[in-house]
Parts: structure tokens; sequence; C-alpha cells
């Protein structure tokens, strides 16, 4: 296993729309290996593959709060098949957003449908944290950050506070 590398805003691929695995075999179990030791080394509770630079519908999850018996989820290829209409607010954040946070509201409950680490069709009912962690790890496979839920002033914001940082950096 490896650590790889987290891409951060404003990198462009964060937009990209990923595509889906044909099917789970050995290098795709590579890389959601890699992916769940790079998560874990952050620290995180969710990573997609985009966040790693790779293009696939792949995440990794693990909810379990410190002390508890780590719960690993590799998924491929995940689907909301079904979402509660009560909504619950979060205060979210990302890897690829280092030291940023901000209240997103959604589904409280959702059903999804996936494959898992041995390319098994799963289906999984999600609430709370979990629900909310793989709402977000699935935007970014669709090219959605979190801040794409807030208002356009602290998006921009963001961005802005992001983009100086990338640059500076480039410069140094």
């Amino acid at each position: 296993m490896a650590i790889l590398s987290i891409i951060e805003i404003p990198d462009p691929r964060l937009k990209l729309v990923s595509e889906p695995v044909a099917h789970v075999d050995a290098s795709v179990r590579k890389l959601m290996d890699d992916m769940m030791e790079t998560m874990y080394d952050a620290p995180g509770i969710g990573l997609a593959a985009i966040q790693v630079a790779v293009a696939k519908r792949v995440l990794v999850l693990d909810v379990a709060r410190e002390g508890e018996e780590p719960q690993p989820l590799f998924i491929a290829n995940p689907e909301i098949v079904w979402a509660s209409e009560e909504l619950n607010v979060y205060q979210e954040g990302c890897l690829s957003i280092p030291d940023y946070y901000g209240d997103v509201e959604r589904p409280s409950r959702v059903r999804v449908r996936y494959l898992d680490r041995d390319g098994k069709v799963q289906e999984m009912n999600a609430d709370g944290l979990l629900a909310t962690c793989v709402q977000h790890e699935i935007d970014h496979l669709n090219g959605v950050l979190f801040i794409d839920h807030l208002s356009r002033l602290k998006r921009d914001r963001v961005m802005k506070k992001y983009t100086k940082a990338a640059r500076l950096r480039s410069e140094a």
C-alpha cells in the first residue's frame, strides 16, 4: 500500500466527473487500499478517487469514532437510489480544502447501491454522519465540492483564499 498525494482546490481536476469502473479487479482493489491508507494518514473519514487525481467512481469511508473498531467501506460506482425528505445540517470539511469547514444541508438518510471490494452489488442504508459522508464523497465523483452547497459569497471567499495560497506556493 502507498500514501497518495491529495489534490487541493483550485486544482481543476476536482471539478471533473469521474468515470464508472468496468469491474472491480486487482488494480481497483489496490487503488482502494492506497486510498484507505491515504485517508487514515490525512486523517479523514472519506476520500474519493478524484481527490488523488484518479477520475474513477471509487470512494472509501470509515466513520468509526476514535477508540471504536475501524469500519472501512470500499465503494465503486455508487448511486443514491433513495433519499429522505428530512434534512440534516452537518459542519463539513474536506481533505481537498484543508482547514475550512461549513454547514451543509443534505438528506438525513439515503440508500446507496454500489459494487463492493469483490465486485458484488450491495445496497446500504445510511443515516447520520455516514449518510452525510457518502453524499459528500459521491458529490466529488460528480465534480461537486461541499463549498458548492454554500452561499456564493462564502464559496467565492474560500476560492479566492486558496487560489492566492496556490499562487504564493508556485512563486516560492
